[in-house]
C-alpha cells in the first residue's frame, strides 16, 4: 500500500517505520519544511493518507485528501469543534476518513471498558469521578483529545454528568482556583517532559477510591493502530471512527 505522511515529526517517524515493518510504501511525507509538496496531483499518488499534523493544519490537509479522492487517517486533535462540518462534505463528497483521538489497540479497549465502568458507576452516587492525564510538554491542546474521548464516555453513561471542564496543572492561580460545579466532569492535566501519554480515570468516595488507568510506554502503539486504520480504509468510503475499526461490540 502507498502512503502519503501529512505530519513528519516524531509521530509521523514512527508510522514510517511500523508501515515499512509492514511492507507498505511512503511515497510523500509532510512537514513545515516542504510544505509546497502538499498538493492534490502528489497526494494521488498515494493510496491513503495518515494525517499527523496539527491542529492549525489537519483541515487543510484533509481538504486536500478530500479534493485528491484518498483515504485519509486522521490522527491529530484539537480541530473537533469542526468535525460536523467535516462529516458533512466528507459525505456529501462521498469520500473516506477515519478520525480518532487516539489509535492505540489499548487505549481502544480502555475506551469500550471505560463506557463499561461509568454505566455501572453511575448506581452509586456516592462516588465522585475524574479524568487526569499527563503527557509530554510538546503537546499542543489541552486536554488530550483521549482525555476527552474518555470524559465523553463517562458522561454518556451517567447522567449526573453534562460537561467536562478542564484544569492544566500549574496555570491555575492559587487565590482564584476554578470551580467545578457537581454536574461537570474534571479533567486534570499535567505535562511533563518525555511522557508519552497516562490517562487515569479515578473515583473517589469516603471509603475508597477506584482507579482505571492507561499508561503508554512508548508511541510505537499509536503507530501501529494508525497503520491498522490505513488498512482498514483503504478500500471504504464513508466517516468512520475507531470504534467502527475495533468493533469491540461484533
Amino acid at each position: 500500500m502507498k502512503i502519503a505522511l501529512l505530519g513528519y515529526g516524531k509521530m509521523g517517524k514512527m508510522i514510517e517505520q511500523v508501515a515499512l515493518e509492514r511492507k507498505h510504501e511512503i511515497v510523500l511525507k509532510i512537514d513545515h519544511h516542504n510544505l509546497q509538496e502538499l498538493t492534490v496531483e502528489n497526494l494521488q499518488k498515494a493510496e491513503v493518507a495518515i494525517e499527523f499534523s496539527t491542529p492549525h493544519t489537519v483541515l487543510n490537509n484533509v481538504a486536500l485528501c478530500f479534493e485528491a479522492n484518498i483515504p485519509v487517517v486522521v490522527g491529530a486533535t484539537g480541530w473537533y469543534e469542526n468535525l460536523q462540518e467535516v462529516k458533512s462534505e466528507c459525505l456529501q463528497r462521498n469520500a473516506s476518513l477515519v478520525y480518532a483521538s487516539n489509535f492505540s489497540v489499548g487505549v481502544n479497549i480502555f475506551f469500550h471498558i471505560n463506557k463499561m465502568l461509568a454505566k455501572v458507576m453511575s448506581r452509586f452516587p456516592d462516588y465522585e469521578v475524574q479524568v487526569e492525564e499527563i503527557h509530554h510538554t510538546q503537546k499542543l491542546d489541552a486536554p488530550s483529545g483521549t482525555a476527552i474521548t474518555i470524559a465523553e464516555g463517562i458522561i454518556e453513561n451517567m447522567p449526573v454528568k453534562e460537561a467536562w471542564a478542564n484544569v492544566v496543572s500549574g496555570q491555575v492561580d492559587d487565590a482564584s482556583p476554578v470551580t467545578i460545579t457537581p454536574n461537570q466532569l474534571l479533567i486534570e492535566s499535567h505535562r511533563i517532559e518525555n511522557v508519552p501519554g497516562t490517562h487515569t480515570v479515578v473515583y473517589d468516595s469516603e471509603v475508597d477510591t477506584i482507579e482505571f488507568k492507561h499508561t503508554a510506554h512508548n508511541r510505537s502503539g499509536f503507530a501501529l493502530g494508525a497503520v491498522l486504520a490505513a488498512e482498514w480504509i483503504k478500500d471504504r468510503k464513508g466517516f468512520f471512527t475507531a470504534a467502527d475499526l475495533f468493533n469491540f461490540n461484533a
